[in-house]
């Protein structure tokens, strides 16, 4: 084993196994690529999806937030001209009923979600050509906290449809026993 080696990921194929309120996964080209941090590359603080969308859909209906900066990225989905972008996006940025605005996305575009910032919801209302969609999220595993009715907070992680790396066999519940905060 090199010494770098570590250091090192190639992705796996991954296909989306859910769906929110019985709606059809055929919204998403498959498969998809995903970076999901220190489960894969030790000591890592990043993690990123990499999907095409080539139907409308709601990505995301339920206003949340981060504890760090999110970044979501909208590009043309006909390579190589990621610029051959022909689709209608919303997406809410704020808190819904206090100080919500919803940007309109109808070009290649990069939104900075500041931490603690809630958004959503992320509908593609539009789609004509396909859209290359990254979320990068500046921490070790993907997770989102949401607001409770009564002032508190959920926080729920994700970790993708993948197998548990501490127990062979079993899928992944996010327990973060697995995470490696050092690459050495």
């Amino acid at each position: 084993m090199g010494k770098y080696e570590k250091l090192v990921f190639e992705f796996p194929a991954e296909f989306n196994e859910l769906t929110v309120m019985g709606d059809s996964t055929s919204f998403i080209h498959s498969p998809q690529a995903y970076f999901r941090g220190a489960t894969q590359i030790p000591g890592s603080k990043f993690n990123i999806g990499f999907q095409i969308f080539i139907k409308p859909f709601m990505l995301d209906r339920i206003p949340h937030y981060h504890e760090v900066d999110e970044y979501l990225i909208f590009l043309g989905g006909t390579f190589p001209n990621l610029f051959d972008f022909d689709a209608e996006i919303e997406f809410t940025l704020g808190k819904v009923g206090v100080d919500a605005e919803v940007i309109h996305i109808t070009k290649p575009t990069i939104i900075r979600v500041p931490a603690g910032i809630e958004h959503c919801p992320l509908e593609l209302k539009r789609v004509d050509k396909p859209v290359f969609f990254q979320a990068a999220l500046m921490q070790d595993m993907f997770s989102s906290i949401y607001p409770t009715e009564d002032g508190g907070r959920k926080e729920l992680w994700y970790n993708g449809p993948l197998p548990c790396k501490l127990e062979p066999g079993k899928k992944c519940d996010c327990c973060r026993n697995c995470i490696e905060r050092e690459w050495r």
